[in-house]
């Protein structure tokens, strides 16, 4: 399908709905609210409730990021006024400068699955020959920000505690101050919980739920882009429909995850058209054979995505590091005389 086709199919789910967003502001917001005050009434004694319920507040913070994404997008309210307040809320909870994250997120989507655009706003994956071509150290690094230890439980509390206090060095004039302002609300947000709570009960609840949201986020950005059949190209051979469509998995939910999550497992519709309301993914989805024929990822076989590793450019596919050990074994049979 050409642009100019699937363009006319998409363009009815670019329309927000006020109600519907207002709606989905009050379902998730609500919910993590009451959760927080929950965590309050149990923190004095009654920790086996409290971490419980600080793990499902950071189940409700997975959807609260979904407002801010689809805020950074533009596409949440008409009114792009709206969007930047709500975004800029939304990312105070879940500790992103909205600016920012906004302009690193937009880098991405113009990027992915571009071979010779990787580097922002996706996770580190390299090719074979540049695997086998780096130094130990740098291999080293490698398979340590691969392991899924480090990357869906150390690498999510880092990123969101730590690495987004500080702006990334091509960012401009605003996307910097953003990460700035954004610091200080944090502060101005904390005192008073930490007022409330005490400090060490705050932090032990706020880590929790940021490290329940932080994973599941991360996990859920991963398998959408690192999958069995996933699109990788080299810039001159990159195309923009065949990396939405082949380079973002449909990853296929339960109801219930699917709703925590936004919808955002729809991913090959929202990186064909960023601008659809992550409430009308589905419906667009369902409304042309296009869509349908990307095959589905579901829960449990997407764990084969832990195993993938590198790039291999010559099958066109990822591969594991059991695939070196035979590429180095085929090398010794080719060096016999």
């Amino acid at each position: 399908m050409e642009i100019g086709e699937w363009k006319k199919v998409v363009a009815e789910f670019q329309k927000p709905s006020t109600g519907r967003a207002v709606w989905q502001i009050i379902d998730t917001l609500g919910p993590y609210g009451i959760l927080w005050y929950l965590m309050y009434l149990t923190s004095t004694g009654r920790w086996w409730l409290t971490v419980p319920l600080a793990m499902l507040a950071g189940a409700l913070l997975v959807r609260v990021f979904i407002i801010f994404h689809d805020c950074g997008h533009g596409s949440f309210f008409k009114s792009r006024k709206a969007n930047d307040v709500v975004g800029f809320l939304a990312g105070l909870l879940t500790f992103t400068p909205y600016y920012h994250w906004r302009w690193e997120h937009s880098i991405h989507h113009a990027s992915a699955g571009d071979l010779d655009r990787r580097g922002t706003g996706d996770v580190w994956t390299m090719t074979v020959q540049e695997y086998l071509e780096s130094s130990r150290w740098k291999r080293f690094a490698y398979r340590l920000a691969r392991n899924p230890v480090v990357l869906f439980v150390l690498a999510p509390l880092f990123l969101f505690v730590v690495r987004q206090r500080f702006p990334s060095a091509g960012a401009d004039p605003r996307e910097r101050r953003s990460v700035h302002w954004m610091n200080l609300a944090i502060l101005g947000m904390a005192a008073p919980l930490v007022w409330v709570f005490g400090l060490l009960p705050y932090l032990l609840i706020q880590l929790t739920v940021l490290a329940v949201a932080g994973g599941v986020g991360v996990w859920m950005f991963y398998v959408q882009h690192q999958f069995e059949g996933v699109y990788w190209e080299r810039g001159e051979d990159w195309d923009y429909t065949a990396a939405a469509l082949q380079g973002s998995s449909f990853y296929k939910l339960p109801k219930i995850l699917q709703w925590f999550s936004g919808n955002i497992g729809f991913h090959h519709i929202h990186h064909l058209s960023p601008r659809i309301l992550n409430y009308n993914l589905e419906r667009c989805h369902r409304s042309h054979p296009m869509f349908r024929e990307v095959k589905p990822i579901t829960l449990f076989p997407s764990l084969k995505s832990f195993m993938l590793r590198l790039w291999d450019e010559k099958l066109k596919k990822l591969v594991g590091y059991r695939h070196l050990r035979d590429l180095r074994r085929e090398q010794k049979r080719s060096d016999r005389p």
